[in-house]
């Protein structure tokens, strides 16, 4: 599949190999090879985790109607930013858009293109960071990717430029610090995981020094969220709670789990 803008994607590449720098005149280079090389090293099994794909038809299901609600009708040119293995772009592509998949990571990006050939769908890779997008899409999408990046307001700023008649879907869900009771639930599902031995979703924690530079590395505020995105110079914002997601995941866990619930899924929309 041919990327849209591809002048515009040259642009990125370009800046990225020249090694931008994030406004606050940070280390932009040292910064970027540490957050890719830690998801390189997550690829091969972030999609053993079972929150980090849908497992079931029902899972799938929730996910499809709740994307088929939130983009614009398909067929659209949709860009998938911190597309990982592709759990957006999948469902995406699945529904008759045209995807691209922008990831900082050439191996979770590599896990994507194997799904997407072994199930006969077309989309498009793109290997940089969030900031550095190429034009010329009908939306703009991503899944719990708000909380990595260094500067979230730069890159919804370079996201309405990507989408600039289109449409924003941000997949968040309450986690972390940001609120009281989830902090705890999310901790007493932290201790049953230990204590049943069920494997870390991830290969290693997160660096702890890396973790307090995000702007929101202690947890995705739905509030917090709408507010960057507004003042990002996006329109007409919408948030809107996934529950049908959240009861189909429910669904798959033990009694156990259930009562502990998963963390509450949202969506902020704006055009």
């Amino acid at each position: 599949m041919t990327s849209p803008g591809r002048e515009h994607e040259s642009a990125a590449r370009a800046d990225l190999e020249a090694g931008a720098k994030p406004p606050d005149g940070s280390d932009g280079p040292r910064l970027l090879d540490e957050v890719r090389s830690y998801w390189d090293e997550d690829a091969t099994t972030y999609d053993n985790a079972p929150t980090h794909r849908p497992r079931s038809r029902a899972v799938m299901s929730a996910w499809s109607a709740a994307m088929a609600r939130l983009l614009p009708p398909s067929p659209s040119r949709v860009l998938d930013v911190g597309a990982g293995t592709g759990f957006l772009s999948l469902i995406a592509a699945r529904l008759g858009h045209e995807v691209t998949a922008l990831d900082i990571s050439p191996r979770m990006l590599g896990q994507l293109e194997r799904r997407a050939v072994s199930e006969g769908l077309e989309i498009n890779t793109l290997v940089g960071p969030a900031h550095l997008v190429p034009h010329g899409f009908d939306a703009v999408m991503e899944r719990h990717l708000m909380w990595t990046l260094p500067d979230p307001a730069r890159a919804l700023r370079s996201w309405r430029e990507a989408a600039p008649i289109g449409r924003l879907v941000l997949f968040e869900s309450i986690w972390g610090t940001v609120d009281n009771t989830e902090w705890v639930r999310g901790r007493l599902r932290h201790l049953l995981r230990r204590m049943r031995g069920t494997p870390p979703e991830h290969h290693a924690s997160y660096d702890e020094r890396l973790r307090q530079s995000l702007p929101l590395g202690s947890g995705t505020s739905p509030e917090r969220l709408v507010e960057i995105v507004a003042d990002s110079g996006w329109r007409h914002l919408e948030l809107r709670r996934l529950r049908d997601v959240e009861w189909s995941e429910r669904l798959e866990l033990d009694t156990l789990e259930r009562l502990l619930g998963v963390p509450p899924r949202f969506a902020v929309s704006a055009s």
